[in-house]
C-alpha cells in the first residue's frame, strides 16, 4: 500500500498561514509568498501538495483564486485543494483548472447528490471527502458547525463516492502536541478507501505510527514550518 507525506499550504488574506485548532484569530505562521512556499516543497521532494483556502472554508466562498492558479501553474506535482467549494460549478471549475483532487467537506455532508454528479463526470479518484472531527464527531463550515455524526460512520456513508478521506482531528490541529492515534485507527478501520491523516502530527514517530495504523498519507503543516519535523527525513517513510 502506498504512503505519502504531504506538506500543507494554507491560504488566508493572500498569505501562507497556520492556525491553531482552526481559529482564525490564532495564527502561528505567516509567510508572504505562498507560490514560493509551494515551489519550495516541490523542490525538496514533495510528491503532492495540500492546498487550502482558509478564507473559503471560513467564509463560504473562495477568495484566493489568483494565487491558487499561480501555484497550480508553478508546480509539476499534483495538488489537492479544498476550502469554500460549495457548488457543482465551483468543483468543476477547479478540476478543469488542473487541480488533481478536490477536498469536499461541508458540501459532501449537505449535498451527497452533488458528489454523485462529480463522480459521474470526473470519477471518484479525483474526490476527497473531508472528515473534520471534534471529539470524534464531524464538524463543517470551517470547523464551527457540529453534525453529531461520528467520523467513522461518515466514512462508511461515502465509501462509493470518494477515493480518499482527509481526516483532520481539529482538537489537536496546529498545536504540535502529538496525535490521537485511536481515532485515526477508528476511521481507517471503518473504510476501504484511503485515509489521509491530519492534525497534531509533530514528529517522525507520529508519522510512523499513522503509517502503521494503515493511513494512506499524512498532511503536515505547523510541525514543518516550525522545524519540528525534517521534511527530507519524513520523506524516507514514503511508499510510492
Amino acid at each position: 500500500m502506498s504512503f505519502f507525506v504531504i506538506p500543507a499550504v494554507d491560504l488566508k488574506d493572500g498569505k501562507c498561514v497556520r492556525l491553531v485548532q482552526g481559529n482564525p484569530r490564532h495564527q502561528t505562521v505567516e509567510l508572504d509568498n505562498p507560490v514560493s512556499v509551494a515551489r519550495g516543497w516541490q523542490e525538496m521532494g514533495a510528491r503532492r501538495l495540500h492546498l487550502i483556502d482558509l478564507d473559503g472554508a471560513l467564509g463560504g466562498e473562495q477568495r484566493n483564486e489568483k494565487i491558487v492558479r499561480e501555484i497550480v501553474s508553478a508546480l509539476d506535482i499534483p495538488v489537492q485543494f479544498g476550502g469554500g467549494i460549495r457548488s457543482f460549478k465551483d468543483a468543476c471549475n477547479l478540476l478543469d483548472l488542473g487541480i488533481e483532487k478536490i477536498i469536499l467537506g461541508t458540501v459532501a455532508m449537505e449535498s451527497p447528490e452533488l458528489l454523485k454528479g462529480l463522480v459521474e463526470k470526473y470519477g471518484r479518484d479525483r474526490l476527497i471527502v473531508a472528515l473534520d472531527s471534534k471529539g470524534g464527531r464531524v464538524v463543517t463550515k470551517g470547523w464551527v458547525e457540529e453534525t453529531g455524526v461520528r467520523a467513522a460512520d461518515a466514512a462508511k456513508r461515502f465509501e462509493e463516492l470518494a477515493s480518499e478521506y482527509l481526516f483532520t482531528n481539529v482538537d489537536v490541529e496546529g498545536m504540535t502536541e502529538g496525535i490521537d492515534l485511536d481515532i485515526v485507527k477508528e476511521v481507517v478501520d471503518s473504510t476501504k478507501s484511503g485515509v489521509i491523516a491530519s492534525g497534531g502530527i509533530t514528529s517522525i514517530d507520529d508519522i510512523q505510527a499513522v503509517k502503521d495504523a494503515g493511513a494512506s498519507a499524512v498532511v503536515i503543516g505547523t510541525a514543518l514550518y516550525k522545524g519540528k519535523i525534517d521534511f527530507k527525513e519524513a520523506l524516507k517513510l514514503e511508499e510510492p
